[in-house]
């Protein structure tokens, strides 16, 4: 069982959440460096964003599919990233998990890491009756996978790792305005949709339930303990 610090951070500006995120991952790694050995320490931070674009270290800007003057018409900004992946977007009723973890202190490999990330969000859903699997050759979990023309995706996971502490992490879509989804070529793929779970049930979720119910999958699956630490004030 690994300890982790868990913060709910609520709604924060994307940049803002980065540099946190940067703080900590740089704290991990410090404690590893001071005793030579792995870290045995970690945090997994949950939040919101307003409206942002982001684009992982191998994505295309093209995927991207409006101007910079029509991102400020909706309200929203764009960032390029460190993390693997292509573009996604952020916003309002999407939990974003941040998890830093040292994966050798979880005995994991980055391969493992990025299942078992997937696999939270499979379980989450499975508590609400909804079927949700892999896509051979795309991270992320997915819907209706193998039929044609309804494949799509409820969330999307892009990681970065070093000297194996990871940061950056998933994004699961709740009561997210799939509108803006529609600016934007989703994780690279042109011919596959998104979805969310107020879509696919057709009216708004318990927000705070679900956010509690992929904690819950975290623990498990993850064999976590989690500690109460203070939760720093972001000025949006």
């Amino acid at each position: 069982m690994q300890t982790v610090i868990y913060q709910n951070l609520g709604q924060v500006e994307y940049k803002r959440a980065w540099d946190y995120q940067e703080e900590l991952f740089q704290r991990v790694l410090a404690a590893r460096t001071e005793t030579g050995k792995v870290s045995g320490k970690g945090y997994l931070l949950f939040c919101e964003h307003p409206h942002v674009y982001t684009l992982g270290k191998s994505g295309q800007s093209n995927n991207l599919l409006i101007s910079d003057q029509f991102l400020k018409q909706i309200n929203a900004t764009y960032f390029q990233t460190n993390r693997g992946g292509d573009i996604t977007y952020h916003g309002p009723g999407q939990i974003v998990a941040y998890p830093i973890f040292d994966l050798e202190a979880f005995g994991i490999s980055l391969k493992d890491y990025v299942h078992l990330l997937e696999e939270t969000i499979i379980l989450t859903l499975k508590h609400y009756g909804v079927t949700s699997t892999r896509l051979d050759g795309a991270t992320g979990v997915w819907l209706d996978v193998g039929v044609k023309g309804k494949e799509r995706k409820i969330c999307a996971i892009g990681v970065r790792a070093s000297r194996f502490v990871t940061m950056h992490g998933l994004a699961f879509n709740v009561n997210t305005n799939l509108d803006y989804f529609n600016y934007i070529n989703p994780c690279g793929f042109v011919d596959k949709g998104v979805t969310s779970l107020q879509k696919e049930f057709g009216n708004l979720v318990n927000f705070a339930e679900v956010q509690a119910k992929l904690l819950e999958s975290f623990v498990t699956l993850f064999d976590l303990k989690l500690v109460e630490s203070e939760i720093p004030t972001f000025n949006n």
